[in-house]
């Protein structure tokens, strides 16, 4: 892709081309919010949580059936008729290899969170009665995971990528937002209030969904560097590194779109280089390899009825929550959230490939780096657990924060501090290489009109790359607890969930106009 005039252009020239409502607003909000949780932290978790008890609990079936829902979709776009259409022009080639691509989808949805979670999530669930009414901690505990991060979830990004991508560089559309991708189904009326309604819903949404990210796993950053130079964990060292990764992936947006394909490249090597330290140093390759076939094998044979399992009676849980509410929802949430730029992102680097090989080999590449990272490192962890040599679910069970758990865990290794050097760095590139692909998108968000061949103005890059920080800094202050950052996902989700809704709908009527012979774009959003 290349850099359009208006990543020159002047800032005299370019404040007329941008969109103030969907700047200012959220500027406002979000620096609104970052002061209520730094001064009013107790208060406002409780209206928060709150929030969360009503949405998660009263309406889980909502968040179930739109992940049942995005995985049929899918599915039925990939393999009809609508997946033979070219994301451009009928002899357009793919700007990108299939690995460079396939790096550029991992490492830049949810990579860090990914890596993460791999290390913790089966602890997590060892205590919970569900995984004991299933069977056992050694067979469940791995296999949930996989579940929660799997085809439901990416079904999300697959299913509007596609949408986005078409609407980029089919239809050719220069408003590239959430609302464009409804005109079909709005017509007009995407372009008064309900279509900056459905935009800052979208933009809120992704501030929600990027500041749970960040809360939940800097604080590891935090943690590994003490560990290894001897600095004492606190919230002004994890604020630093969360300036840090601001600034490397603010320098890598300025550059472009070639900068997130090179640095995406090295964040794969990187995670396969920490991969391999794990499957063949660790001295469980055995155990990791079996108990990773089990997990997928348990995924396999029960996916139907675990996607549809609404635990109507709560008795996996206190009587009032259950399993489903705490975990399943919140990842589906949580993945709601961060639709409203990680499609936008794959869409735009899917330039020159089919609507079927961008669901599919998007589902290749995205489900096969989660599953490769849950199972290494997630059953190395619990072999630990397993054979006696640590009690990681024990340790969280009774209060200890993760990023220690997870320590603990290197520590087991040969050469520990190499190991988590080469953690510090990957979890560095993967925040970096995540966020500037979202920057650059949400950055598209701030133009009135951008053509499919522009980039963003540097210092919109730039604007948005301080939003991202801000809320951030306010949970970290506020000390929330993981449940706390749940309610923000989930809380956020639930208005953008009816909000995709609509623009698949939208999607499936244009995309079929189009099939019939209606190749020009309708009227509205239309290049210029």
């Amino acid at each position: 892709m290349k850099k359009a005039p208006s990543s020159k252009t002047s800032i005299r020239k370019l404040l007329p081309q941008l969109d103030p409502t969907d700047m200012l607003i959220p500027l406002f909000v979000v620096v609104a919010l970052c002061v209520i949780f730094i001064f009013s932290p107790e208060e406002s978790t409780r209206v928060v949580d709150a929030i969360r008890g009503f949405l998660g609990n009263q309406l889980s079936a909502f968040y179930i059936l739109i992940g049942v829902g995005f995985l049929v979709v899918s599915l039925y776009i990939a393999f009809s008729k609508y997946g033979d259409i070219r994301l451009g022009g009928a002899e357009e080639k793919p700007a990108y290899s299939n690995f460079q691509w396939g790096a550029m989808i991992f490492t830049g949805t949810m990579a860090a969170d990914i890596l993460y979670y791999s290390f913790c999530e089966w602890a997590l669930y060892a205590q919970e009665s569900r995984i004991l009414e299933l069977g056992s901690v050694q067979d469940w505990a791995s296999t949930y995971p996989l579940f929660h991060w799997g085809p439901v979830p990416w079904s999300f990004y697959m299913v509007l990528s596609a949408c986005f991508g078409f609407m980029i560089h089919v239809r050719k559309r220069t408003k590239q937002k959430f609302s464009e991708g409804c005109r079909a189904l709005l017509g007009d009326k995407v372009d008064g209030p309900i279509g900056h309604l459905i935009d800052l819903i979208a933009i809120f949404a992704l501030l929600a969904g990027t500041a749970t990210t960040f809360s939940l796993a800097t604080p590891l950053l935090s943690s590994v560097l003490g560990d290894i130079f001897g600095l004492p964990s606190s919230a002004f060292l994890t604020i630093a590194l969360l300036v840090l990764v601001a600034l490397v992936y603010t320098a890598d947006v300025i550059i472009g779109y070639h900068a997130i394909m090179k640095m995406s490249v090295i964040c794969a090597w990187l995670f396969f280089a920490l991969l391999g330290y794990f499957f063949l140093g660790g001295g469980q390759t055995q155990y990791i390899l079996e108990t990773g076939i089990t997990a997928v094998g348990n995924l396999v044979q029960n996916f139907i009825g675990m996607v549809t399992w609404a635990d109507p009676l709560r008795t996996s849980g206190d009587g009032s929550t259950g399993f489903v509410q705490n975990w399943t929802v919140f990842y589906w949430a949580y993945w709601m959230a961060w639709c409203v730029a990680t499609p936008f992102f794959v869409g735009v680097i899917s330039k020159g490939r089919t609507i079927r090989n961008t669901i599919v080999g998007g589902y290749i590449a995205g489900l096969s780096s989660t599953f490769l990272s849950f199972i290494v490192f997630g059953n190395y962890g619990l072999g630990l657990e397993m054979r006696g040599r640590l009690d990681l679910s024990g340790a969280i069970a009774a209060g200890a924060d993760i990023p220690s758990v997870i320590i603990s865990i290197f520590r087991t290794l040969p050469l520990p501090a190499v190991a988590l050097g080469l953690l510090f760095i990957t979890m560095v590139l993967f925040y970096a290489t995540t966020f500037d692909s979202l920057t650059m998108v949400v950055a598209a968000y701030s133009y009135r009109r951008l053509a499919e061949v522009e980039e963003p103005h540097h210092a919109v890059r730039i604007f948005w790359a301080f939003i991202f920080i801000i809320f951030p800094i306010g949970l970290i202050n506020a000390q929330s607890s993981l449940s706390s950052l749940q309610s923000v996902s989930i809380v956020a989700a639930f208005p953008i969930g009816i909000v995709i809704v609509l623009l698949v709908a939208s999607f499936l009527k244009d995309a079929g106009q189009y099939l019939r012979g209606a190749k020009d774009p309708p009227p509205g959003g239309r290049k210029d």
